[in-house]
Order: C-alpha cells, then structure tokens, then sequence
C-alpha cells in the first residue's frame, strides 16, 4: 500500500468520527436535558485545554523513537473516555469524560500532520491528497448519521464516536509508516524539545501567523456547535442538516485535490486572507436565516473560509518555524486555532446562542475582522 493511501486511510479513521461527533453530539447532550450554555461549556473546554496539552503533547511525542507510537497511545486514552461518556451521567462527569477525549483525538491530525508534510517532501506525493481522504470519511459520517438519526435515537452519535476512535488507534499501529522522530532512529534529548518551544515564542512572524489565521479558523466555532440546532428549529430536517454540512465538506476536498496548483502559486498569507473574506461574506449571511436552498451555496464557501485558510496556515508555520521545531509549531498552531481561540468562541457561542440565537453569528463576523487585521500585519512585510 503507497504511503498517501496508507496516510490517508488514517486521518480518514480520525474524520469519520469527528464527522459525527462534530454536528451532532451537541445534539447528544441536549437530549440528556443540558441547557445552551452547559452545553457551550463543554465544547469548549477541551479546545481551551488544548493550549496547553498539545504543546505538551508535541514534546512527549518526539520522546519516542516513532512518530506512529504516541498516535496509538493517544487514540486509546481518546477511545476510553468517549467510553466513559456513556458510563456516566451528570454535567460534571460528561465535562470531565469529554475534555479528555476530544482534547487527545484533536492532538492526533497536528501529530499526523508533521509526519505527513515530511514524508510528502521526501517521497514527491501531494500532502493536500492524503489530507483529503480524511475529510471524505467526514462526509460520510456526516451523511451517514444524519441518515441514521432519522430513524435511531441520539446514542447512535456516541456509539460511532467510541467506534471512530477505537480505529484510530488501531490504524496508527498497523497502517502508519515506521518514520522515525529524528533520521537517525534516536529521539532528541529533552532539553532539545522544551527549547523548540522557547524558539516559537521569540519568533514574531511565527507568533503573527499563529494569531491570525488562528483566530479566522476559530470563527467556525458557531457554526461547528450550533448550526444543526438552529437548522432544526428552522424546520429542516436531519438528513438535508447532513447534507448541507456534506456540501461544505465535499467542496473542501475538492479544494484540496484539484486546488494544488493555486495554492503552490498564491503566498500563504494572501490564502488565509482571501478565506477570511469567505468568512465574513458566509457568517454575515447565515445569522439572517437563510432559506435552505441559499444555504447550499453559503455552505459551499467553507471550502475558502476554512480550506484555504488552514493550508495556507500550515503553510506558514512551516516557513517560520525553526526545523528543530517543527512538531511543536504545527500543535502549538493547532492548539492555538482549534484549541483557545476557538475555545474561548465556542465559550461565547453558548451564551451568544441562548440571548440571540441565529444572530449570534455576528460575533463570529467580528471576530472575522480581528483575525484579518492580524493576518494584515504579514501581507504588508516584505
């Protein structure tokens, strides 16, 4: 089996449960009687969390002497506490279960990400191909649970994500390739590690791109916690709430198959803005309740607003980090977009969701604007 296939059938183990767990386990936690609020709570603790596991994370993965070994502990722990989610009952016990769980699974694609981008340098595949399969398994779960939800009770969600993770681990072990942290098979000593870290801090232009694409990917927070609540309670139904998620989804891998050859030409800042824009067009529009056949091509943008600027971000990184610190750039940049920014979003989205409900999306327009003022400060240096 080629190395993108095998590459990809990985992250597709990954995205097939958060293509489930994503939409619909908000909608899990409320059949269990949680109010908006509780439930924007515990969405957003283990992104907040994050900030500081993943970092920490980066530097116990590159202890080991393969990249593959701390993917499979890590899938493990994740699978066991989704576990426990449904071994459990109350706010605090599900708040506990859940940070654990989500904030290991959300380690796994920065981790499989270093690995990923290294191998397609040396082996001359497409890094964006390998990417993309995973993002097809989140259509199908996506597809498939809202198909499933029509007829089966809200459990189905956290049986698939228990599920999900459990091949994640197992896919790590047996299908990842056995590429070593550093080429000559021994990982670096510890002091090396922590001063990867001590490096990303006293680099502006890393800090910079950290902070502004970050905080653009962040403003999906809305959208990823409570937009097949507001859907519902449009009248539109689980499966065209699948499908709508589905076209945003399909169009991103789109992006990333056939897009190559843009993105090689465009500078990487000018990407994250140019998703930025996406952004804004898309939340702008959406906190209005648009009618479900404009939601389809509202939908359609998110191949831009998140696509192009999480590639371009990856891009970014990748050219102001330092090689000694490559993995602790890429988790410290995901922690950063999908862990505090978007948590604190995911935070706000809750108590934003209960006051205005559908315009609670502006804040995420606002936000928008934050992040390009950001991302500005990079396009204007030479």
């Amino acid at each position: 089996m080629s190395t993108p296939l095998r590459l990809g059938l990985y992250y597709a183990a990954i995205f097939i449960g958060t293509g489930a767990s994503l939409p619909y386990m908000p909608v899990w936690f409320r059949s269990q009687g949680l109010s908006g609020a509780e439930i924007g709570v515990i969405l957003a603790a283990p992104a907040l969390v994050r900030i500081v596991v993943s970092p920490l994370a980066a530097v116990w993965a590159d202890g080991f002497r393969l990249r593959r070994t701390p993917l499979v502990l890590l899938g493990i722990v994740a699978t066991l506490a989704y576990a426990a989610l449904g071994l459990t009952h109350g706010f605090t016990a599900w708040l506990l279960a859940w940070t654990i769980a989500a904030s290991m699974l959300g380690t796994l694609p920065s981790l499989a990400d270093v690995m990923g981008l290294r191998l397609s340098r040396r082996e001359g595949f497409s890094y964006p191909f390998a990417r993309g399969l995973g993002s097809v398994a989140f259509v199908a779960g996506n597809l498939g649970v809202g198909a499933l939800l029509t007829i089966a009770a809200p459990d189905l969600i956290l049986f698939w994500t228990i599920a999900a993770a459990a091949l994640a681990a197992l896919f790590a072990g047996v299908l990842l390739p056995p590429e070593p942290v550093l080429e000559g098979g021994e990982p670096p000593p510890r002091a090396a590690r922590w001063r990867g870290l001590s490096d990303l801090a006293r680099n502006r232009g890393f800090l910079i791109a950290v902070v502004g694409s970050g905080v653009i990917q962040a403003t999906h927070a809305f959208y990823y916690g409570f937009s097949a609540l507001l859907w519902r309670k449009q009248g539109i139904g689980e499966a065209w709430i699948g499908a709508l998620w589905a076209v945003g989804v399909v169009l991103e891998v789109a992006f990333m198959w056939f897009g190559d050859p843009w993105r090689r030409r465009v500078r990487p800042e000018i990407m994250v803005a140019v998703g930025g824009a996406a952004a804004l067009v898309r939340w702008t529009a959406l906190a209005f309740s648009p009618p479900l056949w404009l939601l389809f091509p509202l939908q359609g943008l998110h191949s831009i607003s998140f696509t192009a600027t999480f590639l371009g971000s990856l891009a970014l990184i990748e050219r102001y980090a330092p090689p000694h610190a490559a993995s602790a750039a890429q988790t410290v940049s995901s922690a950063c977009a999908g862990g505090l920014f978007i948590g604190l979003a995911t935070l706000a989205s809750g108590s934003l969701f209960d006051a205005f409900g559908p315009l609670g999306y502006l804040g995420m327009t606002a936000m928008t604007l934050g992040g390009l003022a950001v991302i500005a400060l990079i396009i204007r240096r030479p």
